[in-house]
């Protein structure tokens, strides 16, 4: 996978490893960059869970290397 950063016109790889896959409730996974500046792993969990009005959906994060910026999402 990869992303571009449309400020500086950057792009970035990485790939990683599903480690956990319930369907239709969870998903973790763990992703590594190929770029050496770019050191760690990053760790994903996607949590899904129905509500009256349809699907509460949770995203957890960490080790996201400090130069990417965090960010807050809401969607109503």
């Amino acid at each position: 996978m990869s992303f571009t950063n449309f400020s500086t016109g950057s792009a970035h790889s990485f790939g990683g490893t599903c480690e956990e896959l319930v369907p239709g409730k969870l998903l973790r996974y763990r992703d590594v960059f190929e770029d050496p500046n770019l050191p760690g792993e990053m760790r994903m969990t996607i949590e899904l869970r129905e509500v009256s009005s349809g699907t509460d959906l949770r995203i957890t994060q960490g080790g996201v290397p400090d130069i990417i910026p965090a960010i807050t999402c809401w969607i109503a």
